[in-house]
């Protein structure tokens, strides 16, 4: 980034992976109630306000294993569920199964994955999905878009196409990363990928393992992309050296940013350069799970660092920056669901540098966040009965 670290976030508020974390300017609130809620909950159910904190949440719904959710223009949401199903909850709470979806390796962390909507799709009506196949080689992500059609009561896909897949395809289950994203002006398709748990890969410029890439919607590289000369897959990178990066999102400014899981410790928020070299596995502020050291990210080493980081790691799952009216003094705000922290996290930006405003512990791994059309604020629980919850201001 040509800059210094403009933030360390040492972070002593976990005693594990698996303890929820708090920030200490906020009362650490007692977890959300684990009661039981029918599949399709309608808006009405009564709201909880935790004392210390500034919003109140609402219980909407329950799916199975949820990884990824967004919303279309008339207030309806689609959510992933990693086992291979796409449903459509409508805003007066009903949920719809959607045809058409391709199947999944449902295995360690693969399955369906990311959704979002194509630029214009009040016209063209196209969804676009990652997920993961298995074929020669192993496993690996790929991303596809198809049209929502279908009647109302029984939406479907059709039409699927796949337009990009990681290259090369490789053993285990992990390290998919798979978060998509547009630009602001709709013409370029952002992927993050991660290394697949290989790690060398993330540094290799003949695969897209650990790499962001940049497409046309239709899935080509896109002109103008740093190695775009070299054909082949190198042609699709836009970043390289990432591990395993599973948030993707664009502040009002232009400016991408990425949520990346570190090995043991060194969990990060990236601000994403063109070209730029993020370090994995040559730099990290973590370590590796057996204990052996890896060089701290520092001012000359050729590498990009952090915005931000977390050790001990938070887990971060997702990335939204906040752009609503329901929470105006959060405008521009990076907010992150964390599944070992349990908690969500509200990181301050201010151009690009980044500071860490609040931890929300919630009790419950957070697969998901997401801003809806109403400014209020959405998360997804990581469980196979995860639940949809709401966000709304207290007061």
């Amino acid at each position: 980034m040509g800059r210094t670290l403009t933030l360390t976030l040492v972070m002593v508020l976990l005693a594990g992976c698996s303890a929820p974390i708090s920030a200490p300017t906020t009362p650490a609130p007692a977890p959300v109630s684990s009661t039981s809620a029918p599949a399709a909950t309608p808006p009405s159910t009564p709201k909880t306000a935790p004392d210390g904190r500034p919003f109140v949440i609402e219980k909407l719904s329950r799916f199975d294993e949820p990884w990824a959710m967004t919303f279309l223009p008339d207030g309806d949401l689609l959510v992933t569920e990693r086992g291979g199903a796409l449903k459509l909850r409508r805003a007066d709470g009903h949920v719809l199964t959607v045809g058409g979806v391709p199947k999944v390796v449902h295995d360690g962390q693969g399955g369906l994955g990311d959704v979002i909507v194509s630029p214009g799709f009040a016209m063209d009506r196209l969804v676009y999905l990652s997920w993961v196949e298995r074929g020669d080689g192993g496993t690996g992500a790929l991303v596809g878009r198809a049209e929502l059609a279908g009647t109302p009561d029984e939406p479907a896909l059709t039409g699927l196409q796949v337009i990009w897949r990681q290259q090369p395809k490789t053993s285990g289950s992990g390290h998919f990363g798979h978060r998509l994203a547009f630009s602001p002006d709709g013409q370029y398709l952002f992927i993050s990928s991660g290394e697949r748990q290989k790690f060398d890969p993330a540094q290799d410029l003949g695969t897209n393992l650990g790499k962001i890439v940049r497409l046309t919607p239709d899935g080509a590289p896109a002109a103008g992309n740093p190695w775009a000369g070299q054909g082949g897959v190198t042609a699709q990178l836009w970043t390289r050296g990432h591990r395993n990066p599973l948030g993707l999102a664009f502040d009002s400014s232009g400016n991408l940013w990425s949520t990346e899981m570190g090995p043991r410790g060194g969990d990060e928020l990236n601000l994403i350069e063109p070209g730029r070299n993020y370090g994995w596995p040559k730099a990290s502020n973590g370590s590796h799970y057996d204990g052996r050291d890896i060089p701290d990210h520092r001012a000359g080493d050729g590498f990009a660092a952090p915005a931000a980081f977390w050790n001990p790691s938070i887990s971060p799952s997702s990335l939204m920056i906040y752009t609503g009216t329901a929470f105006p003094q959060w405008q521009g705000d990076a907010f992150i669901g964390a599944l070992s922290g349990q908690a969500l996290i509200r990181v301050d930006l201010d151009g690009t540098t980044a500071r860490l405003a609040d931890t929300w512990g919630l009790g419950q791994r957070i697969r998901e966040v997401e801003q809806a059309p109403d400014g209020t604020i959405w998360l997804l629980e990581d469980a196979p009965s995860g639940r949809l919850l709401r966000l709304s201001p207290a007061s």
